[in-house]
């Protein structure tokens, strides 16, 4: 096995609130809306989707019922300090419960963190030491 994600699959309890975050509040495109799940065009990389919870946990049979830290943490790396501070906004004003503000962090880079309405917490960075960062834009 490949250290590859095909896609990423959340499972939701409110669709219709994860996806009005996710377009209205942070720019994502729809590229296929099924009604029990939702695809975002991918630019290119991992496509991302969500799921309804119960039956997302149903099909990979597991309790929907989890709580606190789950142990997944989404990284999104930048190319600028500036656009963590952008997209730290975006996401506060769309109603994400900022964990981390930004700013600089242990490592030497700088970045902030921030969970989205279903607790999914997105890790933003950016670092001016390596040039070969799986950026995401």
């Amino acid at each position: 096995m490949k250290a590859h994600v095909s896609s990423i699959l959340l499972g939701v309890r409110d669709m219709d609130r994860a996806k009005e975050f996710y377009t209205e509040g942070l720019g994502w495109k729809v590229e296929n809306d099924f009604g029990v799940s939702v695809f975002f065009a991918s630019d290119g990389a991992s496509p991302v989707g969500f799921y309804a919870r119960e039956g997302l946990a149903g099909q990979v049979g597991t309790d929907p019922e989890g709580s606190g830290f789950s142990g997944l943490v989404l990284t999104y790396v930048v190319r600028s300090e500036a656009r963590v501070d952008e997209i730290m906004a975006e996401a506060r004003k769309a109603g994400a419960t900022i964990l981390n503000p930004a700013g600089a962090l242990p490592w030497g880079g700088y970045g902030g963190t921030f969970a989205d309405p279903e607790g999914y917490i997105w890790s933003l960075g950016y670092s001016a030491q390596g040039t070969d960062q799986p950026y995401a834009e």
